[in-house]
């Protein structure tokens, strides 16, 4: 185990109503605040009322900013910081997934920033400063509710770059399992797979002697195979909606990286397809990651035998390992199919013609992963895999 410091400030409020709380915890933090959303689904299904009922309640003044797609615009963020300098914001919450989250995040980085926001993301600039956030969640996907890290999109040139501080931590997170109730199925699935993709990139690591860390994320693995099947045939199974919204916190507040060495190589390989084609991340991470599986799995047969027996109860074949790491990828590749997610690139209908700029784009930087260290060769080669 490596040496590690951990330390996650986001208080969670977590359970039944608790959105209505929102006005008492982010009088703590401010009084002028951005509420920041994304398309009409908050106000069509009641949760932008409460919310707002419970700011006026509590004497905030606030002003709005929706309009955040998947894959967050760069373009918005800019808006949304020059909204915020000119009404003088002290206070963004969040009302929403991932992608309102991390926009809401390069806002309050930006609010502080003389120059372009877009610096941060391509590491010419150092975050030092950053208006507090607040969050009510609405999508368990993308874990950025007690995150340090948010990803942008650039439509200028395609890129979708992230940036990460402690900084941006939200001061809270309001996680209210009833709010998810109304997601589609595709998208509810799309968070299944953040989710889990969030664990494995910690799981598949170099780092000896992680055996706690270990147990954790194979328990949270399971607990989403387990409790999304049933999501998905009853969509107000309150139960079980708690189990993945929980999940998807634990997934990426940092405590499955702590003493370990972390990937992050399939997120570098999806961001690239999600941000020329705009595809939504967890379909895309369903593509992406059997195929950077059977790239690298004989890299640590015994790591992925392990992952095949704990997590997908495969008995283990001692005298062939690698047929158990590989009965250990195809099941996951069969339970991403299962919940109706796409597994290869022809299903998400991306041609071919794009596949090395994307190489080359995901490792402009150098090399990326740490499990396995790819070349822009290697992941070419993982794109042309995840092609049928």
């Amino acid at each position: 185990m490596q040496n590690f410091s951990f330390q996650n400030t986001t208080k969670i409020i977590f359970g039944k109503e608790t959105e209505k709380e929102v006005g008492k915890y982010t009088a703590q933090h401010g009084y002028k605040v951005l509420v920041h959303y994304g398309g009409g689904s908050i106000k069509k299904y009641g949760t932008y009322t409460k919310v707002i009922n419970s700011l006026e309640k509590a004497g905030i003044d606030y002003v709005e900013l929706g309009g955040v797609e998947p894959n967050p615009k760069l373009s918005l963020v800019q808006a949304g910081i020059e909204l915020a300098r000119k009404e003088k914001i002290d206070f963004i919450l969040a009302v929403g997934g991932g992608s309102v989250i991390d926009s809401a995040k390069a806002i309050s980085v930006g609010y502080f920033y003389d120059g372009d926001v877009w610096d941060f993301f391509e590491a010419e600039a150092k975050i030092t400063e950053a208006l507090p956030i607040g969050v009510v969640l609405t999508i368990p996907a993308a874990g950025s509710e007690s995150s340090g890290s948010s990803v942008i999109t650039k439509l200028d040139g395609m890129y979708k770059r992230s940036i990460g501080s402690n900084l941006i931590r939200p001061k809270f997170a309001i996680l209210n399992p009833e709010l998810t109730f109304t997601l589609p199925n595709y998208q509810t699935a799309c968070g299944a797979v953040d989710i889990m993709a969030h664990i494995m990139e910690r799981y598949f690591t170099n780092t000896e002697d992680v055996e706690l860390t270990d147990r954790l994320a194979e328990s949270a693995l399971k607990t989403i195979i387990k409790n999304t099947p049933k999501v998905l045939a009853n969509n107000e199974d309150y139960a079980a909606r708690a189990e993945i919204m929980w999940t998807g916190t634990i997934a990426h507040n940092g405590l499955l990286g702590t003493g370990r060495e972390e990937d992050w190589a399939s997120h570098g390989i999806e961001h690239e397809l999600s941000g020329i084609y705009d595809v939504a991340h967890g379909a895309g991470l369903a593509v992406i990651f059997p195929a950077w599986m059977n790239y690298v799995y004989q890299h640590d047969l015994e790591r992925f035998a392990q992952f095949a027996h704990r997590v997908w109860d495969i008995e283990p074949d001692f005298k062939d390992l690698e047929q158990t790491a590989y009965q250990g990828i195809k099941k996951t590749k069969e339970f991403f199919s299962s919940i109706g997610m796409p597994v290869s690139l022809k299903e998400l209908e991306i041609p071919e013609d794009r596949l090395e700029e994307m190489a080359q784009k995901a490792t402009e930087n150098g090399e990326i992963g740490s499990f396995v260290n790819l070349d822009t060769k290697a992941v070419l080669e993982i794109y042309q895999n995840a092609l049928d």
